[in-house]
């Protein structure tokens, strides 16, 4: 069984188990979280694909850890101008853990 939930605008593919990064949320770490956006369900039953999002449909996970991603350069540049600028970046995350995924009925 899987879903591709969406959540911090961005749409990842889950199943029961899986551990994943995704934008910060503001939950405290061990708090049981539920993400109602949910766009597709593949269970034993068959495909239910949302219009956008399914009807009843649920993934339940728990919040293991918050923290910052690692640090990529931003690196600006314009020839022959002498333009040039440099930036680094570092990315909030939560880590989410899938309890269960919920499909209607």
């Amino acid at each position: 069984m899987f879903a591709i939930v969406e959540t911090g605008g961005k749409q990842f593919r889950v199943e029961p188990g899986l551990q994943w990064k995704v934008p910060k949320m503001e939950a405290p770490v061990g708090a049981e979280v539920t993400l109602h956006r949910v766009l597709l369900v593949h269970s034993e039953a068959g495909l239910t694909v949302g219009q956008p999002v399914v009807d009843g449909a649920a993934v339940r996970c728990q919040v293991l850890e918050h923290g910052r991603d690692k640090k990529i350069i931003v690196f600006k540049k314009k020839r022959r101008k002498g333009y040039s600028k440099k930036q680094g970046h570092r990315q909030d995350f939560t880590l989410l853990q899938v309890t269960g995924i919920e499909a209607a009925r």
